[in-house]
């Protein structure tokens, strides 16, 4: 009598989990790492430009959730042939918001340049409520 045994496990492979940055230049660190691997892996084109643009969106990202959302309690980066997509979550519900010149806060502090920046940089930009608070914003960056 023959036993059948699977020599197979159903469940999918799942990659290692990443460890969030708890700093913009972790962040960044993490992001040049992985497009450098990921462009190579596929045989992508990853112009310095393209690099560039995708570490100051990382760099405006994870600098606005440490500073007004109370800390990156998420974050990913993926490359595939659209780009490279970046995803910083945060613990704030408050979303992003383009500061006018004139207005009475940009008086009181500076700042306020980031997210028009992001928003010029990623070809694609996207803000998420996250299901126990919070938010999740996801940039696509062009590799061009």
């Amino acid at each position: 009598m023959l036993d059948h045994h699977p020599t197979s496990s159903a469940a999918p492979l799942q990659e290692p989990r990443r460890r969030i940055p708890c700093r913009p230049a972790e962040a960044r660190r993490t992001v040049e790492r992985v497009m450098t691997e990921g462009c190579r892996a596929r045989a992508l084109p990853c112009p310095p430009e393209a690099v560039a643009d995708a570490l100051l969106v990382t760099s405006e990202l994870t600098t606005n959730a440490v500073l007004h959302g109370g800390g990156i309690t998420g974050f990913d980066v993926d490359v595939d042939s659209g780009g490279v997509r970046v995803s910083v979550s945060d613990r704030s519900d408050e979303l992003p918001v383009i500061r006018r010149p004139g207005d009475d806060r940009n008086t009181a502090r500076p700042g306020g340049r980031g997210w028009p920046i992001v928003c010029r940089l990623a070809r694609d930009v996207r803000v998420a409520e996250l299901p126990r608070g919070g938010k999740c914003i996801t940039a696509v960056v062009p590799l061009r």
